[in-house]
């Protein structure tokens, strides 16, 4: 059995009926029940779906709940005064609601609600080619990804609706494909990702034919926007253990598809390095990363690529990684003496001090030894209490690309001796800096 859930230690509910009292007590926002309640009052099917009952019921704070309904979106738009037409191709109406009522001065809140929907063909390894809209609910489940994303939940009613034993798997702690596992990951190739996702975030295992489908569908995953791979991985790395998602994705294959590649003698290394550092999405991946930035031109190259072309980073992300997997990271973690310590740590710059030591797996007296080195200590030319217009206006250099190397030259003797930084030493220090410039 999987462990389930890393922030709960509620019981997951046995039966259905313990279930049902368990989302009774969900705090389940008062626009959604008041849209819910107007719907069911027309005769309309009106229901919670998704991740969030499946959160209730694990007992943790569910949010982002997802209202679905029998009612068309022209149906829907007809009942409420005040809509949105969000997405009418794929049944989604927001309808504003104040959360008092009429007639008050707060504002309007919005209301998602879906209809109950099939889907068509999926050409692109995303999106249908046609979604029909219906009004079974059964039907409706039966199109999402996982049983434990394919409950119901009747907020007004209270009752509960789980036809594909969901609750089961969520008590074994069990990811396991609606139906034919192999169909649910050609249709979505993010579905893949989803699920190794949840093991991490939710401290699930794949079913065996769930887990077997994944390797046939890795072309459908290549298919998919990098933007939303990466919003996966990220949820991934960023819980409590990501190593319970990430040994998944390389028995799986999905590895190569979405991370640098390791080699297999330093793999488990890095999966158990990572659930060590802490939860910052960058720091870990740095980590996944720098066997291979470490094994030469050409793992260098291939983490490049992972992080432009299949995660497509920003560029605060892409620098800070590049950054945290470099030569000169591996120096600064490297260095013993204080004027070597503060020379790489000036290389590589003190913002990445601190992610960079975590990364090479340093102890909290060496990373504090090397913080102490360059604490209080000039490591680049603004940091110098002393500027080029300072310069100048002494007479001590001309203007010009001149006054960059002398600033160059007292940092260098700074980082030599960071008690040296103080004005006036540093322009008495100028002539002579200039002098062996040799300008």
């Amino acid at each position: 059995m999987c462990v389930v859930s890393e922030a709960s230690d509620a019981q997951v509910p046995e039966t259905a009926s313990d279930a049902a009292l368990r989302l009774a007590s969900a705090e389940v926002p008062p626009p959604i029940v008041a849209v819910a309640r107007r719907l069911q009052g027309r005769g309309h099917a009106a229901v919670l779906v998704g991740g969030a009952v499946r959160d209730a019921l694990l007992g943790l704070p569910a949010s982002d709940w997802d209202l679905a309904t029998s009612a068309t979106p022209e149906e829907v738009q007809a009942l409420f005064r005040h809509t949105i037409p969000t997405g009418l191709e794929h049944g989604t109406v927001t309808v504003m609601v104040r959360r008092h009522g009429i007639g008050t001065d707060e504002p309007a809140e919005p209301v998602e609600v879906t209809t109950f929907r099939g889907e068509g063909a999926y050409l692109d390894g995303r999106r249908p080619t046609s979604v029909t809209f219906h009004r079974d609910l059964r039907e409706d489940l039966a199109r999402r990804d996982f049983t434990v994303n394919a409950f119901a939940w009747d907020p007004v009613d209270q009752v509960f609706s789980d036809p594909f034993d969901g609750l089961s798997d969520l008590r074994r702690g069990i990811i396991r494909a609606v139906g034919d596992p192999h169909a649910r990951f050609q249709e979505d190739g993010l579905r893949t990702m989803r699920a190794v996702r949840l093991c991490a975030t939710r401290r699930f295992c794949l079913e065996p034919a769930t887990q077997e489908a994944i390797a046939p569908a890795l072309s459908v995953l290549d298919r998919v926007s990098r933007e939303r791979v990466t919003v996966e991985l990220r949820k991934l790395l960023e819980a409590a253990e990501p190593s319970i998602g990430l040994r998944p994705m390389l028995a799986t294959g999905m590895w190569s598809h979405v991370l640098p590649e390791v080699p297999e003698a330093e793999v488990e290394a890095a999966i158990a390095a990572v659930d060590a550092l802490p939860r910052v999405f960058e720091l870990r991946l740095a980590r996944l990363a720098w066997p291979a930035a470490h094994s030469g031109d050409e793992g260098r190259l291939r983490v490049l690529t992972v992080v432009d072309e299949r995660l497509r980073l920003s560029r605060a992300e892409r620098a800070k990684i590049v950054a945290l997997t470099s030569a000169a990271a591996d120096a600064v973690a490297h260095a013993h003496e204080e004027v070597q310590i503060r020379r790489c740590a000036a290389a590589l710059g003190r913002e990445h001090v601190p992610g960079a030591l975590l990364v090479a797996g340093l102890n909290a007296e060496r990373r504090a030894a090397i913080e102490q080195a360059i604490a209080g200590a000039p490591l680049t030319v603004g940091e110098l209490a002393i500027r080029g217009r300072d310069l100048i206006a002494a007479g001590l250099v001309k203007p010009g690309r001149i006054v960059g190397r002398v600033l160059e030259g007292l940092l260098d003797r700074t980082l030599e001796q960071p008690a040296l930084n103080e004005h006036e030493t540093l322009a008495s220090l100028a002539p002579e800096v200039l002098a062996a410039l040799g300008d």
